[in-house]
């Protein structure tokens, strides 16, 4: 069991959710600079879960 995998998996998890509700919320904005906003944070903290979580994965080693 390795915990470096795992967590990986629930980054790439939690960056894919990041980026679904980042589509979720573009499509329901109406162009105010508060829905802008919460498209960017959203939209970068998605990626940068999703990125981290992949790394990780590739890059740990399966030891048994």
């Amino acid at each position: 069991m390795n915990i470096k995998r795992i967590f990986g998996g629930i980054l790439t998890l939690l960056g894919i959710g990041g980026l679904i509700y980042t589509a979720v919320v573009f499509a329901n904005t109406s162009g105010s600079e508060r829905d802008i906003k919460s498209l960017i944070i959203y939209g970068i903290l998605g990626v940068v879960f999703f990125i981290s979580g992949i790394g990780l994965v590739k890059t740990t080693k399966d030891e048994s």
